[in-house]
């Protein structure tokens, strides 16, 4: 269950008068109940908001046409999203995981036909691989269709697996991210580093909470002592200074988590920082990206090259 409609308007009230206006939601987020409430909170200022949705997910799990990423169920999700949301268009429609069944050409194509219908103004995809994203958006360059130009991802200190191929793609493409679980479900704001239950979700055992982990907490818990903020909004600035377009996806129960969520804006991590939560965080990345950076084989694939490469990096 989310926020009560009333706490929910003080949430979007306070994000819009605070200069915010890209909104995140989907079809399945509280059974439809968050795209009803921002039809009614929008209304009056459709134009000045940024409003993104999904359709893939359902709850209806008898239904073999209610879930997926087939044009049936994007067609039947859209409009439903529509009607709720109150709107003749929505700014950024994301196709919200990839279900491994639906041919690539029939996803394309149906976005493309409600981006030219005026129903969508931008696609982007989430949940998906990088092979998949980059496959679909050579077929669209072919076809002169729709590209993604966003992606949602995880992506955190505690979760940084996106860094071996979705991420690279990403700023290859152009391609804006927005990453979920930004303080890795609680873990980085350093909460279960105390011994009490007071607003822990987790459960004891939870793989979120293995003993890398508790290390990157301790570390971040660190730095925001140093800088004088709270761990969160290291959690949260560490992922905005990242390369790229890189825009954290907040999720808050009442309009007091917001505020302390949006004054990660007075601060901003140092390159010392930095580089700290990336050595105490930093992940394996894996072949052929280890192999391919050994100092053996990077000695014959680029012998008689050195020259060009130290004037390439001079530049």
């Amino acid at each position: 269950m989310g926020p009560t409609k009333r706490e929910s308007e003080k949430i979007y009230k306070t994000f819009v008068a605070s200069g915010g206006n890209f909104i995140d939601t989907a079809n399945r987020y509280t059974e439809g109940t968050s795209e009803a409430y921002l039809g009614d909170f929008i209304s009056a200022e459709r134009e000045k908001i940024v409003l993104a949705t999904k359709y893939t997910l359902h709850n209806k799990l008898n239904d073999v046409n209610a879930a997926g990423n087939h044009r049936k169920n994007m067609v039947q999700s859209l409009e439903a999203s529509l009607k709720r949301l109150k709107t003749d268009y929505i700014d950024l429609c994301y196709l919200h995981a990839w279900d491994f069944l639906t041919p690539i050409e029939e996803v394309l194509r149906a976005l493309d036909d409600f981006v030219r219908a005026g129903k969508i103004l931008y696609i982007g995809i989430s949940d998906t691989p990088a092979w998949i994203v980059s496959r679909a958006n050579a077929i669209a360059e072919l076809k002169n269709w729709t590209s993604f130009i966003g992606m949602q991802i995880e992506y955190s200190l505690i979760q940084r697996s996106a860094e071996r191929e979705l991420i690279p793609m990403a700023n290859e493409l152009d391609i804006a991210i927005t990453a979920w679980a930004t303080l890795g479900q609680g873990v980085l704001t350093g909460k279960y580093l105390e011994n009490n239950s007071t607003g822990k979700r987790l459960k004891e055992g939870s793989t979120r909470l293995s003993d890398r982990n508790q290390i990157i907490a301790k570390e971040v818990l660190k730095v925001s002592e140093e800088i004088g903020c709270t761990a969160s909004h290291v959690a949260i600035n560490w992922v905005r200074q990242q390369k790229g377009v890189m825009i954290p996806v907040i999720g808050c129960r009442n309009e007091s988590q917001l505020r302390e969520s949006l004054s990660c804006l007075d601060y901003k991590l140092s390159a010392e920082h930095l580089e700290r939560l990336d050595r105490v965080s930093k992940i394996e990345m894996g072949f052929p990206h280890d192999f391919l950076n050994t100092e053996g084989v990077k000695t014959v694939i680029y012998a008689g090259m050195k020259d060009s490469i130290d004037n390439h990096r001079k530049k």
